[in-house]
């Protein structure tokens, strides 16, 4: 891929990951977030983060399916540092908005409330993926221990997913649709891992 398209690509990438941002900054400005402006904050940021989760996980397989789309990898440390953002936004959302920065809130609500505990489970397993997400860290780890400690996105995601359905009222359906993609999207790792190995071995034996 050319250095201009692949910049260009970049610049469109960090101007839709943003837009969530921007637009709950433009709905503060404008007092036009509803009538429950931190419900809208908390499920705008949670939203954002788990589809760039899906987007990011998304990446391998499409990168194994097709060596044209190599490419792509340049792009899943990008979504998953987005990810990690609008989490942290999710959080700091709850912990400011919510409870007010009372710890002892906090605890109460981590002990008694499923949802927060797993929301906050969910949490906790991004923060060592952002904290090794540097060309550094792969270094000092090393390319194979990098890798077993971010498969802890899968974890994450799936700790995510389930913070949403225990979050919506019974009966909601809402959060169906990324759970579904998420649900093939991880099923879809092992499948193109396989389908790459038989592959490799064809080439081999031809």
């Amino acid at each position: 891929m050319k250095r201009t398209t692949l910049i260009t690509l970049k610049t469109l990438t960090w101007i839709a990951c943003l837009s969530v941002a921007g637009r709950l900054v433009w709905g503060m400005v404008t007092n036009d977030l509803g009538p429950d402006p931190s419900a809208a904050i908390a499920f705008a940021t949670g939203k954002a983060t788990i589809w760039l989760l899906a987007i990011s996980l998304a990446i391998t397989p499409l990168r194994r399916l097709s060596p044209r789309l190599n490419w792509l990898i340049k792009f899943r440390r990008l979504f998953g540092l987005f990810a990690f953002f609008y989490a942290t936004l999710h959080m700091l959302t709850y912990v400011a908005l919510y409870s007010g920065f009372s710890v002892a809130a906090m605890e109460s609500d981590i002990a008694k409330r499923r949802f927060i505990t797993m929301g906050v489970a969910a949490y906790l397993l991004l923060v060592p993926l952002a904290l090794t997400s540097t060309t550094w860290a792969i270094r000092k780890l090393g390319g194979k221990n990098w890798n077993r400690l971010h498969k802890l996105v899968y974890a994450a995601a799936i700790c995510g997913v389930i913070h949403y359905w225990w979050q919506v009222k019974t009966g909601v359906i809402t959060p169906l649709t990324i759970t579904l993609v998420l649900a093939v999207l991880l099923l879809a790792r092992p499948v193109t891992a396989w389908l790459q190995r038989r592959k490799a071995r064809a080439a081999v034996t031809a």
